[in-house]
Parts: structure tokens; C-alpha cells; sequence
């Protein structure tokens, strides 16, 4: 329909003749889509994401995220780095889950040198990972609410992720980063009475979990922002690869550490549980992100319970000076606190990679939002963009 142009002539009260000039765009208003930028910088992006929406009024007709804006070329700088190298450039990728992401790098070179790491870094990498689980959820936990306008949760969120954070920086000396994986084990051994301080933080945070009980899942406003929408299916998990407690949360019962177990995760069956939800919705993958929060810390003590009883012993293997991996190729991967992280290292028997293929979690994760996002409305967006718990370097690499 063609725009109409309507004239009207008005006279005000000193005499002085006016023309009002009306354009109408008639019924061509209502079908003219609407293209949205959300970022790249938007406070529920967890990074430089963009995504770009078309929008029939408020319902979102179609979604794109745009991805590449913190690309720093990993993958291909882990061919000019040795073995031992790799390590710093694997952990920066999902800064909130640096100690995975080393694990993942170095099971992959360990299991292409056919080496066998010994029983006391099986142990403390195992107690280690699931303390970086704990820290990864917690900052989702406290900052999802935050999101959605519920700004009390991320300041119970810090409080107990300092405590975590403070026993990971004494053994490692980095809060963030904390470079304490090596091929064939750990740095070196925990300090004196390190195990002590440890329980002591996982129990003080376990302590206090209560309060998401509560405070989040007991409000009925985040209930209301969150049930039933952003409805992720079985069969679009599978399509896209989804892993991690998002998969979890729509019904996907898989998780590595049960079903492929690595570490020591074999002889924790016991205490291992793996949460599940049918609901596919936001409620269903915060309620996911809990439960395995909960089930973290519990592994975190069964691990201490069981290096308490370990004999003194060695921490990682010697290494030689000059570190090759034998010709050939192979796959390791993780059970990482936001997914599942693959790596697929091919050696030409040099001392660095001729390949290292990165899988991530999150990159996955954020292609399900062209399936999640059209027919839902604007104002749910953000409640399903911070659902997905993503962060945008793991996308990008």
C-alpha cells in the first residue's frame, strides 16, 4: 500500500491561516519487519556477541548471532608452541573455566605419548576440576538472576566464589588462569594443610547454597520470567550439538564423566549424579546448573576423602628437555562445566602440534538461539540468552 499525503488548512485565533501536512503509511506499517542489533556489547552477552533479530513488532521473526569479534587464532598459534607451551594458550578460551580447559590439552598430548600420569595427580586433578566446576556455575547462578533483574544474588555468588578462589590461588598462585596442569600431572604438590583449608571452603559454601533455593528458585518472578519459555526440544539438542547442562535440562541424559569416565570419575559412581530435567525450558536449565552444583561439591569432598588416604608419592612424570609426540593422531575429550570440549591433536612426531582442533562448548550452545528465539517475544530474549550460560571467548577461540 502506497503512502497517503493528506492537507488541512487551520486558522488560529489572531487570523494567521496554517496548513497541517498528515502523511499515512496505511496497512504497510504492520508488515515492515524490524532488524535489531542486541551487542555486541549488551549486558547479557557475557562478551562481545551480537545478535541480529527481525522483529514483526515485539515477536521475533528470525535470529542470527554474529560471532568473531574476540578471535584470537588459538588453534593455529598452538602449532607454534610446544607441549608445554599449549597449555597457557588452552586455558584463556573460557576464563571462567581455565583448569578444564588445561585438563582437556593435556590428556590429549598424554594420550598420544601413551603416558600414565600417576595415582596422586589423578586424584588432586579430578578434586581440582570440579572446584573450577563450582566457580564456573556459581558466577552463572549469580549472574542469570542479575539479568533478569534481581541484582541480591550476584553479591552471595562472589562471596562464596572468593572462597573457592582463594584455596585455587594458593596452589597455583593465579585466580583466573591458573596454569597448574602439566603433561604427565601437576605443577607440584599441594601445599601443607592445603586439604584442610579445602574442605573447609567446599563445606562454608555448601553451607550457604540454600540461598538460590530460596532467593531465586522460591521467586515468583523469576519463575514467572522463566517457565516455560525458551523451550529447547531433544531432537534440536541433538541437532546442534548441544551439550553440557543445557542438553541436560531438555532431557539428554549423557554426561562424560558417567558414561565415558575419565580421571578418577570411574570410582566416584557412587557420588556422581547426573541431574536431568524434561522441561527444556529457563527454569529447567537453572534448576540443572544447581542440582550440579550441589553434586560438584560433593565430588570435591569424596576426592579429598580419598588423597587423604593416598601414600605419599609423586605428583607428574619427569619429562625430557625436548618434549615430541610420536607421529599419528588422537581425541580427548572433557566433561567441561559448560559442555563437552573435544580435542583432536595430530603430531608429525615434532615437538609442536601439526594440529590441535579445539571443540568447545559454548559455540555449540549459541547456535540453538536461531532455533530458540523466533515466535518468542523481545522481552524474552534476554531471560534465553542468559539461559544458555555461554561465554563468548569459548565461542570464538
Amino acid at each position: 500500500m502506497s503512502p497517503t499525503t493528506e492537507h488541512r488548512k487551520t486558522r488560529t485565533a489572531a487570523g494567521t491561516e496554517l496548513t497541517e501536512t498528515t502523511v499515512g503509511v496505511g496497512g504497510a506499517a504492520e508488515s515492515t519487519d524490524m532488524v535489531l542489533n542486541i551487542g555486541p556489547q549488551h549486558p547479557s552477552t557475557h562478551g562481545v556477541l551480537r545478535l541480529r533479530l527481525v522483529l514483526d513488532g515485539e515477536r521475533i521473526q528470525h535470529a542470527e548471532p554474529v560471532i568473531g569479534y574476540m578471535h584470537r587464532g588459538a588453534e593455529k598459534l598452538f602449532e607454534a608452541r610446544d607441549y608445554r607451551q599449549i597449555v597457557m594458550l588452552a586455558n584463556r578460551h573460557d576464563w571462567l573455566s581455565a583448569f578444564s580447559n588445561e585438563l582437556g590439552v593435556v590428556l590429549a598430548v598424554e594420550r598420544m605419548l601413551g603416558m600414565e600420569v600417576p595415582t596422586r595427580a589423578v586424584w588432586t586433578r579430578t578434586l581440582l576440576a570440579e572446584l573450577n566446576r563450582v566457580l564456573n556455575h556459581l558466577m552463572f547462578l549469580g549472574s542469570y538472576p542479575l539479568e533478569l533483574g534481581g541484582i541480591t544474588p550476584v553479591f552471595y555468588a562472589f562471596r562464596e566464589r572468593e572462597e573457592l578462589q582463594n584455596v585455587m590461588e594458593e596452589i597455583s598462585g593465579g585466580r583466573m588462569h591458573y596454569m597448574f596442569n602439566r603433561v604427565g600431572g601437576l605443577k607440584e604438590d599441594l601445599p601443607a594443610g592445603w586439604t584442610t583449608r579445602a574442605r573447609a571452603a567446599v563445606a562454608s559454601v555448601r553451607s550457604r547454597m540454600d540461598v538460590y533455593d530460596r532467593l531465586v528458585l522460591g521467586n515468583e518472578i523469576f519463575r514467572g520470567r522463566t517457565r516455560g519459555v525458551g523451550v529447547l526440544s531433544e531432537e534440536a539438542v541433538h541437532a546442534y550439538g548441544v551439550s553440557g547442562p543445557i542438553a541436560r535440562a531438555s532431557g539428554v541424559d549423557f554426561d562424560l564423566r558417567r558414561d565415558e569416565p575419565y580421571l578418577a570419575y570411574g570410582e566416584l559412581a557412587d557420588v556422581l549424579k547426573v541431574v536431568t530435567r524434561e522441561e527444556g525450558d529457563c527454569l529447567a536449565r537453572f534448576e540443572c546448573l544447581l542440582e550440579q552444583t550441589h553434586n560438584a561439591l560433593d565430588l570435591a569432598d569424596a576426592c579429598l576423602d580419598r588423597i587423604a588416604e593416598l601414600p605419599q608419592g609423586p605428583i607428574n612424570q619427569r619429562l625430557p628437555k625436548v618434549l615430541k609426540a610420536p607421529e599419528g593422531h588422537t581425541y580427548a575429550w572433557t566433561e567441561n562445566p559448560l559442555g563437552i570440549n573435544g580435542y583432536y591433536l595430530v603430531s608429525k612426531g615434532e615437538k609442536t602440534p601439526y594440529r590441535l582442533k579445539l571443540r568447545s562448548a559454548s559455540y555449540n550452545n549459541i547456535q540453538a538461539l536461531t532455533e530458540l528465539l523466533p515466535g518468542q517475544l523481545v522481552a524474552d530474549m534476554v531471560a534465553i540468552l542468559g539461559s544458555l550460560f555461554f561465554v563468548v571467548g569459548d565461542i570464538d577461540k
